[in-house]
């Protein structure tokens, strides 16, 4: 077999399940230089060297690609922050590695203002109606209230307040949802305003989904519809999180979803695409420039926001699915040839178990947090142990786990382990995954019950129905 070293920027489970990827190989001996956010269990066995870099600095990150270079073929990298701060450019610039990630300045992710001026550029008709607060046009906070004010009038209080700058889905307050009055609503927005742009838009009712797609610069190739969890508890209520788990169906779309309104995303960032692109190729946009949240609405999807890497925890049933060779692919971005991916069609569910300080949970439900297993070793040997049950229908993602010198895991503050479920349809992927979920013991540890439940998806199926006949719901 042919020897490929791949350098892997690592922040949590979502990078497990590549490097997962890269060593179920059948065509290459693939050895792994991993820089990670913490001492994560999965990474470290699978790792030819494993180093920890907790900031994810770039130039620490260069230097640990610098020492290994002669090694590594190319790489890839998860988390938004190194893209945002020019990973790519770094690396590729001075030691010739081609990096599997946009360039810094095609990383939209850094600013959702400069995302919203491209969206009204190129497909105005699905971008919602927003204004962009910027600190430098104000020398009051009264100056800044009032022409608040008079945009909440224009929009009847209905809006999503979101900081410029990224913040893992968690900086987004709603109407509706995080605050009921203005006051609240400028507590949120003033908090952001400190730091810099605030984006003050239209809230558009509707049922979300992830639009994710490959590219290599010439093509882009869309992967199936994901539908994400953001927000922390049951019924899609409390605080905005990195994502509590994700669902996909059999196919390429979701069950509240017509086939129309793929092929409508696909338009959309097909345009969206050959604007950035400029004609011809560009290389610079390789990777996942186009994670893209769509909101569905009776009018048919709008778009919300673009990132430029892969979801977490959207991308991790993608990966699990790929019936191409994960390492062929990645070549095949850096050559420029990515013109199709051969995915299995089945249904997949990921649920996060994360620590009870994670979406604010021991605030709000005190009594449900396990007092005595906080702090304490996280164990995963029973869930991984029902592989000999499910076979690779069930994989074990620790994230944001660190393993120490005692030789147990211990959770972190983040979402703590993925459990991935795999099956011919989306109830019985959810009853894999949460059976693997209720194995993993200690820590604490809590997750949402509701992920892909049936209830669930038979809401956002009923909701949509509702939507396309012009009934709009009340939500409480």
């Amino acid at each position: 077999m042919e020897r490929v070293g791949v350098l892997v920027v690592s922040y949590g489970s979502r990078e497990a399940a590549m490097v997962d990827a890269f060593i179920r190989s059948n065509k290459y001996k693939v050895e792994l230089y991993i820089a990670d956010r913490q001492r994560n269990p999965f990474n470290l066995r699978r790792a030819e060297e494993h180093v920890v870099i907790p900031d994810l600095n770039i130039n620490t990150i260069y230097r640990f690609a610098e020492k290994h270079r002669d090694k590594i073929d190319f790489g890839i990298v998860g988390p938004e922050k190194p893209i945002i701060e020019g990973i790519r450019d770094l690396i590729e610039n001075n030691l010739g590695i081609p990096m599997i990630c946009p360039t810094k300045e095609y990383a939209l992710e850094r600013s959702k203002v400069l995302q919203r001026i491209l969206f009204q550029e190129v497909v105005p008709e699905v971008n919602p109606r927003f204004k962009v607060f910027y600190p430098k046009d104000y020398s009051s906070i009264e100056d800044v209230k009032r022409d608040l004010y008079k945009w909440l009038d224009e929009l009847n209080n209905e809006v999503a307040v979101k900081p410029d700058a990224p913040a893992a889905g968690k900086g987004v307050g709603v109407w509706g949802d995080h605050f009921n009055t203005r006051e609240e609503l400028l507590e949120h927005f003033l908090a952001n305003f400190k730091v810099g742009p605030v984006i003050v838009e239209e809230k558009i009712e509707g049922e979300e989904s992830s639009f994710q797609a490959f590219c290599d610069g010439k093509h882009i190739v869309p992967l199936p519809e994901t539908r994400d969890y953001k927000r922390a508890f049951d019924g899609d209520r409390g605080p905005n999180t990195g994502g509590m788990g994700t669902y996909k169906s059999r196919g390429y779309i979701l069950p509240f979803m017509r086939p129309e309104d793929w092929e409508e995303e696909k338009r959309i960032i097909e345009r969206i695409f050959e604007k950035l692109k400029g004609g011809g190729s560009n290389p610079n946009l390789r990777g996942m420039p186009f994670y893209e949240a769509f909101i569905h609405t009776g009018r048919g999807p709008m778009i919300l926001e673009n990132n430029s890497r892969p979801g977490d925890p959207e991308i991790i049933p993608i990966l699990a699915l790929l019936k191409d060779d994960f390492v062929d692919i990645c070549f095949r971005m850096i050559e420029g040839s990515l013109t199709r991916i051969d995915i299995e069609d089945k249904a997949a569910v990921v649920v996060y178990k994360v620590p009870p300080t994670y979406g604010d949970y021991i605030k709000f439900f005190p009594e449900m947090v396990k007092r005595d297993e906080v702090g304490t070793p996280v164990i995963l040997e029973e869930a991984e142990n029902l592989s000999k049950k499910y076979g690779d229908n069930i994989r074990i993602y620790p994230g944001s786990m660190e393993l120490r010198e005692d030789g147990r895991c211990y959770a972190l503050s983040s979402r703590a382990v993925a459990v991935l479920g795999i099956s011919e349809d989306i109830q019985g992927a959810r009853e894999i995954a949460m059976e693997g979920i209720k194995a993993i013991k200690g820590g604490a540890l809590w997750h949402r019950n509701d992920i892909a439940s049936r209830d669930h998806i038979e809401r956002s199926i009923k909701h949509m129905e509702d939507l396309r006949r012009g009934i709009r719901w009340q939500f409480t």
